[in-house]
């Protein structure tokens, strides 16, 4: 059965190489069987920074995409990433989860739809247009980013649109707001009767402190993974009966009114 291993650290500030450095070291620890799925946190190469001009992979020479594509090779795993895209030097970037196969293939390019306005990332970022799902091992995973988790809408519409089944969610989801978090993480899942990997950083940046909190929900909520603040890796085997059983026997999804939920 596949199992996904959620890696939850504190980002070191605009540092790409120490904080691949820092993944390299706990995952190659925690060791993930090849064929299971790795995911990182929301911006997890230089933390929740609106310096695009220094951040972006535009600048960088590639510097995040390229080690994820290295890293799912040497480890032979699916491995969903984040990285800054700025391919205008005079426009806003965009705040994408991207995914690789054990291939070192791009398989997955998500723009995060929703930037948050309320810690300025608006000023900055511009926000993606599209919901978008890779396979994984026969499971559809529909990865979304942090501020997206109060949107229900996109997660239903991935739902009956795309037919997910797995949600990953990294994150960048501060201490003030914590119960906020856990609470919205527990609801997706049991809204759409699906895995929710919701995966927050730890530790402190220049502005904000962060409590980690990492999840790792079933399609009935139920908790399979948790974490402290404490920087950790997490893992929970996928079945994708217990989503198909689920689904066919609580027929909640069947009752869902799509003609009330707009585009996808």
């Amino acid at each position: 059965m596949p199992r996904v291993y959620a890696v939850q650290f504190d980002i070191i500030w605009e540092d790409k190489a120490a904080n691949h450095a820092i993944v390299e070291g706990m995952v190659e620890q925690a060791a993930p069987p090849r064929g299971s799925l790795v995911v990182l946190p929301e911006m997890f190469d230089v933390g929740f920074s609106l310096n695009t001009g220094a951040t972006a992979e535009q600048v960088t020479g590639g510097a995040s995409e390229s080690w994820c594509a290295a890293a799912a090779r040497r480890w032979g795993v699916y491995l969903q990433g984040a990285s800054v895209q700025r391919p205008d030097p005079d426009g806003k970037a965009t705040n994408d989860a991207v995914a690789f196969d054990p291939d070192g293939e791009l398989i997955c390019r998500y723009q995060k739809i929703f930037p948050f306005s309320g810690g300025r990332e608006t000023e900055a970022f511009k926000g993606g247009d599209r919901i978008v799902t890779f396979d994984w091992q026969g499971l559809t995973v529909c990865p979304f980013v942090c501020y997206d988790l109060r949107f229900p809408e996109i997660f239903r519409l991935a739902t009956l649109d795309r037919g997910a089944e797995v949600f990953t969610i990294g994150a960048s989801w501060p201490t003030p707001r914590h119960h906020h978090w856990l609470t919205l993480l527990s609801a997706r899942a049991i809204e759409n009767q699906a895995y929710v990997v919701g995966l927050n950083r730890c530790g402190k940046d220049p502005a904000l402190a962060y409590s980690g909190g990492s999840r790792i929900f079933g399609p009935k909520g139920e908790v399979l993974a948790e974490a402290d603040e404490a920087p950790t890796v997490l893992s929970a085997e996928i079945d994708q009966t217990t989503v198909q059983s689920w689904r066919a026997s609580f027929k909640s999804l069947a009752d869902a009114r799509r003609e009330f939920l707009g585009r996808c």
